[in-house]
């Protein structure tokens, strides 16, 4: 014998009542039916009530709809041989309803009594309805069958009558057999009672639970318990099995799939619970029992929470080692009907904190107030403070237990993301971390740590990117090209979410689409500016956030403090922040230390080649960098090069502009500007203090070239094209090369342009190649060298892909 729970949206419609008749007449054994209130019923109904209460004669047309919708709904489901019958009985309820409704109408009032008589008419319609759509269904009356008495102010089954009265109504139990959920009835009076919002769920446990049922089934209108809320996680999935004790936890902290008093019956009496969907009755569902799955793969099961939230403290030092504090706090606060659902207390015994809903918050500090006012007033305990518009979340999983770290994985991911833990509680059964956050963080903290740990198919980073010019279009295009790849081997998603150029911008948080975004961008009426970009970043507070940024702009360059303060990891190709002033760029790299998330800017020199990291590791790892030599600017390594005698300077300077190796002012390559900048980058990053003043500069071309406009520099720069040929052969009669060098000695750095001859590492520097020579305390003799492509908008986009990949962690 099994037992079927069907809810108010399984038998809200014709549609719908005609999967129910479907799914209990598939049955092969006897059954027993529970059934909820049409759906929409018990608001309807508390609605007409109170309007009645309130002399408002337009409960009349809440009625008419209430009644029209009910007999419209026999016409198009209930059985032809049972029409007659439903209907009468309809009627009946109905006319009782209505007499009702006048009195309350009349005399303006309305008590606790009458509304639960009201209420109760939505499962005493709906079971009638069911009950003659299937076929030979016997229905049953739940007011005689579960009874009630009343606690603080509420309706708790008193089992030892109900189970005798259930096991005298059911000793021949019929094929089907239809009851109402939700309502009972008074032990001693006989008055209407019901066991509260969701209790249709905890009628049919508790007829299980006494008839011994095989098995509880509840269909509802989703495929199971989820991971997550899926209006908050996209990528939600249904749970394929859990334990009571990690239902019961996800069931109290917000996961609304069943009420949760039903698990207590079902578990004392050890009878499996299974959610399954009305509305896709093929799909496996949620299968609830006393056996543990140990699936060491995932630590958890499930997050659920409670976005009303209140959190009351109690504190003070006179609360210290006194005995019965806590016991009259929750004995004042159950006087009054008002339920706990968190409770973190520190181990001094001076503070408690516990959760309420923001409704209950007024009167629970009244109560407790009161409760404590001798104390208060000679100061022993504080003026109790309450904080509304707070949510609760609780990661659930017995495997928790056999996990060690996952408390500090945690609060370690949702520090790095910027979410600040207001209380948390953990009991010894380690199945259950529940924690107070911010209301607004919420969709934050549910998605990272769904992310985190393992419930999602896939890792995400959630990139915004400024710049979709020759670097930042490289990067888009590899990264879509690669996107499968990450997932299938290591589980990763790259969701692009932003993009901005100098003109406009984009967003979208389920992710852009790589394969148009120029086109999105295109017809984008979003004005972009660095600091709306910023701003749109910060209000999206999504999970897992990194800024990218493929740009040479000073302004976007600003932006970085406030993004990493808010705990969104920058990448960039842009030399600026780094190389600005050494408090900035110290600045950010506290910061990002502090908040736990990264500032990398790897590609700032050599574009794609290793060098800061290789740095950054050096140093890390003990050794001391004494000097650093380096041929870093790409674009002026080509242009020495190509120059030959058909090829003067001018034209060598065009050709690597059309290459893509210069920038589109060329006289920043030829100035040294781009050079000093790495070189300061490389000192910063060896561990010296170095300004870009503090760089001796020894141009090779002089500085009345770089005055006036960019067409002026075009028009004169051909002057030195015959001089440089002069040194030029030269130098190649000599055996040497021109290579503009930076370097660091002795704390002292230096730019010159340099005649290297043929036994030098430099020497053989083809292209646009890049060299870095490392003088090392371990690396003495033979310097640690690097060398490779050191410029090209691909290569540069390949730097910033490996940056963004490190953020993942993903090897």
């Amino acid at each position: 014998m099994k037992v079927l729970k069907f809810g108010g949206t399984s038998v809200g419609t014709a549609e719908a009542i005609l999967n129910v008749k479907k799914i209990v007449e598939s049955e092969n054994e006897n059954v027993i039916v529970v059934v909820s209130a049409m759906g929409g019923i018990t608001d309807r109904l508390l609605k007409t009530s109170k309007a009645a209460s309130e002399g408002d004669c337009t409960y009349t047309e809440e009625f008419k709809e209430i009644y029209t919708r009910h007999f419209d709904t026999v016409e198009e489901v209930v059985l032809p041989e049972n029409k007659k019958n439903v209907k009468h009985k309809l009627v009946g309820l109905f006319d009782e309803l209505e007499n009702i409704l006048k009195g309350v109408f009349l005399i303006k009032d309305l008590s606790e009594r009458t509304n639960d008589t009201i209420v109760s008419y939505g499962e005493r319609l709906s079971s009638v309805i069911i009950s003659g759509v299937i076929k030979d269904s016997v229905w049953f009356d739940a007011r005689q069958l579960i009874k009630t008495s009343t606690h603080f102010n509420k309706h708790i089954v008193d089992f030892e009558i109900t189970n005798e009265l259930i096991s005298d109504a059911f000793k021949n139990i019929p094929a089907v057999s239809v009851v109402q959920g939700f309502i009972s009835s008074d032990k001693d009076n006989g008055e209407i009672t019901n066991l509260g919002r969701g209790g249709s769920d905890y009628t049919a446990a508790i007829l299980a639970s006494r008839l011994n049922a095989r098995q509880l089934e509840i269909w509802t209108d989703v495929d199971g318990f989820m991971t997550a809320d899926p209006s908050v996680i996209s990528n939600a999935y249904v749970i394929d099995n859990l334990s009571y004790v990690e239902a019961m936890e996800l069931c109290n902290f917000g996961a609304k799939v069943i009420y949760p008093p039903t698990i207590f019956p079902a578990y004392h009496a050890n009878i499996p619970i299974v959610i399954k969907n009305t509305f896709n009755p093929e799909a496996k569902g949620t299968f609830i029992s006393r056996e543990k799955t140990h699936d060491q793969s995932k630590a958890i099961k499930g997050i659920s929470s409670i976005n009303d939230t209140c959190l009351i403290t109690v504190q003070g030092m006179g609360m210290v080692g006194i005995i019965g504090v806590n016991y009259r706090i929750f004995k004042a606060l159950a006087k009054a009907g008002i339920s706990v659902f968190f409770v973190s207390q520190a181990s001094s015994e001076n503070t408690i904190s516990i959760g309420v809903k923001n409704g209950d918050a007024d009167m629970a500090i009244k109560v407790l107030s009161e409760e404590f006012h001798q104390e208060i007033e000679l100061g022993e305990i504080n003026k109790l403070k309450k904080e509304p518009n707070l949510a609760t979340v609780a990661i659930v999983g017995d495997n928790m237990k056999h996990t060690p770290g996952i408390a500090g994985k945690l609060f370690g991911t949702l520090g790095m993301n910027g979410i600040n833990v207001i209380a948390c509680a953990q009991g010894a059964s380690e199945t259950n971390i529940s924690f107070v956050i911010n209301l607004e963080s919420l969709r934050k903290a549910m998605n990272v740590i769904h992310d985190s740990f393992f419930l999602s198919e896939y890792k995400v980073l959630n990139v915004f990117m400024a710049g979709a010019g020759l670097v930042g279009s490289n990067l888009l295009e590899q990264i879509n090209m690669q996107q499968e790849k990450l997932k299938k081997d290591y589980a990763l998603k790259i969701n692009i979410v932003g993009i901005t150029n100098s003109r406009k911008y984009i967003l979208n948080r389920d992710g852009i689409d790589l394969n148009n975004y120029k086109e999105e961008l295109e017809k984008s009426e979003n004005k972009a500016t660095p600091e709306k970009f910023k701003e749109e970043i910060l209000n999206m507070n999504i999970f897992n956030s990194v800024f990218v940024d493929c740009t040479a702009s000073a302004d976007v360059a600003s932006i970085y403090k406030d993004l990493l303060q808010h705990n969104v990891s920058v990448v960039t190709a842009n030399k600026i922040a780094a190389s600005s002033d050494y408090e900035k760029y110290e600045d950010l790299k506290k910061i990002s230390r502090k908040r736990g998330i990264k500032f990398l800017f790897e590609t700032n020199v050599g574009a794609g080649l290793p060098i800061i990291n290789t740095i950054g590791d050096l140093i890390n790892s003990g050794d001391k960098i004494f000097k650093i030599e380096a041929v870093v600017s790409g674009t002026l390594n080509y242009i020495f090069n190509v120059m030959d005698e058909n090829t003067p300077m001018s034209k060598a300077i065009r050709m690597a502009m059309e290459a893509g190796y210069a920038e589109p002012d060329p006289r920043i390559d030829l100035s040294g500007t781009d050079v000093i900048r790495k070189l300061v980058i490389l000192s910063r990053e060896a561990g010296y203090r170095i300004e870009q003043d503090d760089v001796v500069k020894n141009l090779f071309i002089p500085g009345k070239y770089f005055e006036g406009s960019l067409d002026d520099f075009w028009g004169n720069i051909t002057e030195l094209d015959s001089e440089f040929e002069e040194k030029r052969i030269k130098l190649a009669a000599d055996n040497k090369k021109w290579r503009f060098v930076a370097k660091l000695e002795n704390g002292n750095t230096e730019i010159a342009l340099r005649e290297i001859e043929s036994s030098h590492p430099f020497y053989h520097l083809e292209g646009s190649n890049n060299i870095v020579l490392l003088t090392t305390e371990r690396y003495n003799e033979y310097p640690l060298q690097i060398k490779g492509y050191g410029a090209g908008a691909s290569v540069t986009a390949a730097g910033v892909f490996a940056d963004i990949i490190s953020i993942a962690n993903i090897r």
